[in-house]
């Protein structure tokens, strides 16, 4: 694993203008980066991190079937109870999922630590399976990166494959598709992956969470254009979901969610202690327990982590009893999990985080966000990669 240094293209900014990447750069600041990358050989992506994402994936699985088994569990997850049968419901049915990512400290060397799950709304897709693509074509073709360089990225292709596979399961071949509104890179993942539901023969439509609507009988969401909602990707959480009046309507309104409403399990920080307890000493895991777990008093270095957290948002760092560094945020009244710390790699200043990504059951591709501080955040650069 080598981080080399490149010159940028010349036209980047311009290239980026073409494929609608226009949260490149974020309140002044760079989001994405290219006067260098991260090389890896083929070994380290196979075994180091296609291997173990997923052979993880399969263990969360593993953990759902517990929890949606349990009502101690579904508690400690903090999903409100009036939910647990439609969660449980969700499960039974096994109903499909579309993409997760697994976030991991990996220095090329040394087993990958798993870090978190995000398997209900990772973002990133767009940088990954189109624009890093056209980095390296281009790349290539100006022969500044070897002739023989190869990409871990197969997130377009899988999505594609996905969505198609999908096609015969809607009810009216519609996929609605929704995210928050004033926010770009929200929108910019959204239109990606409706493009790629496009390409794969989907018809789609676009409402902004805001406006979306319910019937008089409640029995369907709606849209703008007052046309039922049978099937929808949300780039919204659903620990938000479940919190809001509308959620009366879930019980109702037959709605095919992707992600399915069983990934409120797997996208939440309380995963991490209990793949531990199931899969104690496992190379891949890291030491986790509940905060209010007696074992978690005997952690030394350690991370705090709220159960709803996202983007590093209230996330802690702890050397003793020395809070070494912290990221504000709106979570924690959820409660929390402590994880042992695991260091990211560092490369001229910058922590270095691996997200892995997973399609169908399959590893997809691999994205690498760097930043100053040991936690990553939103607003962490996103560096392109090649094998090589």
């Amino acid at each position: 694993m080598f981080q080399i240094a490149t010159a940028p293209r010349f036209d980047w900014k311009e290239t980026a203008r073409q494929y609608g990447f226009g949260f490149h750069t974020i309140d002044g600041e760079p989001y994405w980066t290219e006067d260098h990358y991260y090389q890896f050989s083929l070994q380290q992506i196979e075994n180091d991190l296609e291997d173990p994402t997923e052979e993880l994936h399969q263990m969360s699985l593993k953990a759902v079937e517990r929890v949606v088994n349990s009502d101690e569990l579904l508690r400690k997850f903090q999903i409100p109870e009036l939910m647990w049968p439609l969660v449980r419901r969700s499960w039974q049915r096994r109903e499909p999922s579309l993409y997760s990512r697994l976030d991991f400290a990996y220095d090329g060397k040394s087993p990958a630590k798993l870090l978190e799950f995000n398997s209900d709304t990772p973002t990133s897709v767009f940088e990954l399976g189109l624009f890093s693509w056209v980095w390296l074509e281009q790349k290539v073709d100006r022969g500044e990166v070897p002739r023989h360089a190869d990409q871990f990225n197969l997130l377009q292709d899988l999505l594609v494959a996905r969505f198609r596979q999908f096609k015969t399961e809607l009810k009216d071949n519609v996929l609605h598709f929704c995210c928050c509104k004033d926010t770009d890179e929200d929108r910019g993942t959204v239109q990606y992956l409706q493009d790629c539901a496009e390409e794969a023969g989907l018809e789609t439509a676009f409402v902004y969470v805001e406006d979306i609507g319910i019937s008089t009988c409640g029995q369907h969401f709606t849209d703008l254009n007052d046309k039922s909602i049978d099937a929808m990707f949300k780039l919204y959480p659903w620990e938000f979901m479940l919190r809001e009046e509308f959620s009366q309507y879930l019980h109702t309104a037959e709605v095919q969610w992707f992600e399915p409403l069983w990934k409120c399990i797997t996208s939440n920080k309380a995963l991490l202690p209990l793949l531990w307890d199931m899969f104690p000493n496992h190379p891949n895991l890291l030491e986790a327990y509940f905060e209010d777990d007696p074992r978690a008093k005997h952690m030394t270095h350690y991370v705090r982590k709220p159960i709803f957290s996202r983007e590093g948002s209230n996330v802690s760092i702890h050397f003793g009893d020395e809070m070494v560094e912290e990221v504000a945020g709106p979570y924690g009244e959820e409660g929390y999990i402590v994880q042992a710390y695991h260091s990211l790699p560092r490369f001229n200043e910058h922590h270095v985080l691996i997200g892995s990504w997973l399609v169908d059951d399959k590893a997809a591709g691999i994205t690498i966000r760097e930043d100053i501080g040991r936690i990553t955040k939103d607003t962490s650069l996103f560096v392109p990669h090649i094998i090589g």
